[in-house]
């Protein structure tokens, strides 16, 4: 018969391994990321990232916290969201982006202070979450925006006559991922976007204004001066556009010793049925990309501009991504009634997406928050 204190010990026991099911100790050292000298923190992200699907997929939401339809953060608005308004849950990965900061300036290109987004940062990653990070940057040449196409991309390459300029641009870069800091000092981790959709035209580093070699050196040499300028708390993310074949996949990737994380980009532009065929078939291709090459990845941009159909989430992106072995979902910003990816309350689709969260047990910030990894002692 066991005593009464064996029964306690047994109990404490189970209930610790009962409690630490989703925590997982690793040796930093031994998780392969694209920088060598990543953090620690970076590292243990990575394999948090590729934790994720093993538990189900993740619901991401961009600019979630800074505003929404009808609302900008403020005291009063302190961590609202668009989806925990509707749901009672918050996102579990935060998109944002820094397109503007190249130029010195207080706020993003959607009117967002750079002070905004790194206070969000820091506070969602205290919570539990995961930041990703875009760069809609200025074209160096023109000094238009991102859309400005003229071409570029060879001046700021080694040797170009805008390579200064791009260094100093990429300076100011890597000064604000090197703010983000907890109390005590520590890095927070980040996945990286940079360059995205370059197999679309709209993007001055897009397929029709340069080469996929001067595609692949400019990721490349991109995130060569981010960790000269003493950047190692990123992760970077490789995401084409909706793809014209599977092999433009492959087409543009920069090399496993650059990739972190594969991503791809779908919006539901062509209508229901052609955005349900294109996100089976390209997660599909990437998902066997990522078989090959050892990577997690995610459905890095995704919405609906197409909002007529109230059961749009359950009948389309649903069947889309079910099964489909993606980290997570980033669903686009909404910026007002007449440009949303995701839901609100009062929206046609509202209810449905309820339903949709649901279907999928989608997990939520307070979800991923219990998926830990830590680093063996």
């Amino acid at each position: 018969m066991k005593s009464s204190f064996q029964i306690l010990y047994i109990f404490i026991i189970t209930t610790l391994l009962c409690s630490c099911a989703s925590l997982t100790y690793v040796n930093p050292s031994s998780i392969g990321v694209s920088d060598i000298k990543a953090s620690n923190s970076s590292k243990l992200l990575y394999q948090r990232i590729k934790n994720l699907s093993k538990e189900g997929i993740a619901i991401g939401h961009q600019d979630a916290t800074a505003y929404g339809i009808g609302w900008k953060n403020s005291p009063k608005n302190n961590f609202k969201n668009d989806i925990e308004e509707l749901t009672g849950f918050s996102p579990a990965i935060y998109g944002w982006d820094l397109g503007d900061i190249e130029l010195g300036k207080n706020q993003n290109l959607d009117s967002v202070p750079f002070s905004l987004i790194r206070n969000e940062i820091i506070k969602i990653h205290n919570k539990g979450g995961i930041n990703t990070i875009s760069w809609h940057i200025n074209n160096p040449e023109s000094k238009g925006n991102s859309w400005d196409t003229t071409a570029v991309v060879s001046s700021i390459l080694k040797g170009g006559k805008n390579r200064v300029l791009y260094e100093k641009w990429v300076g100011n870069l890597a000064d604000f991922f090197k703010s983000l800091k907890t109390e005590n000092n520590e890095s927070i981790p980040i996945v990286f976007r940079p360059f995205h959709e370059m197999n679309g035209g709209w993007f001055w580093w897009g397929a029709q204004h340069c080469t996929p070699e001067e595609y692949k050196a400019l990721y490349r040499e991109t995130s060569q001066l981010l960790q000269k300028n003493g950047v190692h708390n990123l992760l970077y993310a490789y995401s084409p556009n909706m793809l014209n074949n599977p092999e433009e996949y492959q087409k543009f990737y920069p090399g496993d010793d650059y990739v972190d994380i594969l991503g791809v980009d779908i919006y539901n532009f062509g209508g229901d049925e052609q955005y349900l065929k294109s996100l089976k078939s390209d997660i599909t291709v990437m998902k066997d990309f990522a078989k090959i090459h050892q990577k997690p990845y995610a459905l890095t941009e995704t919405g609906n501009t197409h909002p007529e159909n109230p059961k749009w989430w359950t009948e389309v992106l649903q069947k889309g991504i079910e099964d489909s072995g993606i980290s997570w979902f980033l669903l686009w910003r909404n910026a007002r009634p007449s440009h949303y990816f995701a839901t609100y309350p009062g929206e046609l689709s509202s209810e449905n997406f309820i339903e949709f969260t649901k279907n999928l047990e989608l997990l939520s910030l307070d979800d991923i928050k219990k998926i830990k990894v830590k680093a063996a002692q």
